[in-house]
């Protein structure tokens, strides 16, 4: 594995951040009644502060429903999902280089 660059480590630790306090945070599914395909997502609480919608709670919250859900489905094995993460964070860097070569 090569050394990511820094928005991919942002990205990372916001992510492992929400793995480990998965507990402090409600699924769109306790919202909701109807079963949607964004029920397992996080649910995004309302914010009007900038402050609080650039802060790790929420900018995790926003990272982690982007992630693919073959990622997502990791959640529950904290390694796996750091290992899976950390290699689709790569591979992506990866696609880019070849895409600007291109």
């Amino acid at each position: 594995m090569e050394i990511l660059p820094f928005y991919s480590k942002y990205i990372f630790s916001l992510a492992k951040y929400m793995v480990t306090n998965k507990y402090h945070f409600t699924q769109n599914l306790e919202y909701y009644s109807q079963n949607t395909r964004n029920a397992n997502n996080f649910h995004v609480p309302a914010a009007n502060l900038t402050k609080y919608q650039n802060g790790a709670h929420y900018m995790g919250i926003k990272i982690f429903n982007h992630l693919p859900n073959y990622i997502k489905g990791f959640i529950k094995e904290k390694q796996v999902f750091k290992n899976t993460l950390e290699k689709f964070l790569s591979d992506i860097l990866l696609h880019r280089r070849i895409l600007k070569l291109q």
